[in-house]
């Protein structure tokens, strides 16, 4: 059954626990789960709660979806660091089971066409952690991406530079160039799971959910994706027209669809 779950939750907090039990249970259930990651401030509460829970994440595989050009894996700045700072060193995951797109390749199309080749190796992602850019984008696919996309090097937005220049100390030092999974990518995962905080997300939420789908807001493609489940905020639900109705359904869930 094709749906997008949207979850409403009184704070950043109380969504995020959900969008952890939701991984927790694929991990404790499902062997060799493959997991999509994503970084940025969004999920660092959703790592430290999935820390505290103490899983067992030998068998875990994961893929991030996407990481700065020209950042070596030791800069404070790149994704590969952020990873390993707020989630891998505290778990028992084994690091040939982890995948993050490299920033330092010699050869970018041929780099991102073998982390295409090692996902399918996998046997696909089971569950894709994913934030929101307040602009709609998803990963670092800014809009008007190609909504069949695959993992590539990007541009980055003047928009998106600024926004994260508080990372680098300055809008110069933040790199012009990503190397980030494709839409297309990101819409073959069995499950999305979307966490977007605070009234800055509200536009980009309401656009994702009720709107058109448009490469102009990339993440809106979602909503012809077979499961997608979407942790809010009552701050980044603000702007949602059919809010009362998502809360209404999610109390009302059947016990056994429930998470």
């Amino acid at each position: 059954m094709s749906q997008m779950e949207i979850i409403i939750q009184p704070t950043a907090e109380q969504a995020t626990a959900i969008a952890a039990g939701i991984i927790s249970k694929l991990v404790r259930e499902k062997p060799k789960p493959v997991l999509g990651l994503a970084t940025g401030s969004t999920p660092q509460k959703l790592y430290r709660m999935l820390v505290d829970m103490q899983l067992d994440w030998r068998e875990v595989v994961t893929f991030n979806l996407d990481e700065y050009v020209g950042l070596a894996p030791t800069d404070e700045n790149s994704y590969r660091k952020f990873m390993w700072d707020h989630l891998f060193d505290h778990v028992n995951i084994a690091g040939k089971n982890v995948h993050i797109p490299s920033g330092e390749a010699k050869n970018i199309p041929w780099s991102c066409s073998r982390y295409e080749q090692k996902i399918r190796a996998a046997g696909g992602v089971d569950l894709q952690v994913l934030g929101i850019g307040t602009e709609g984008h998803i990963g670092f696919n800014e809009a008007t991406s190609s909504l069949a996309s695959r993992t590539r090097i990007k541009t980055l937005t003047k928009e998106t530079r600024k926004a994260n220049a508080r990372f680098f100390g300055s809008y110069d030092k933040v790199p012009h160039h990503v190397i980030t999974m494709g839409i297309g990518t990101i819409m073959e995962a069995r499950q999305c799971l979307l966490l977007a905080f605070g009234n800055k997300k509200a536009g980009a939420v309401a656009a994702m959910v009720e709107g058109p789908i448009t490469s102009w807001v990339p993440a809106s493609v979602l909503q012809m994706h077979p499961r997608v489940v979407v942790c809010v905020d009552e701050a980044a639900a603000s702007r949602l027209k059919k809010a009362d109705y998502y809360r209404w359904t999610y109390e009302n869930k059947p016990d056994w669809q429930r998470f």
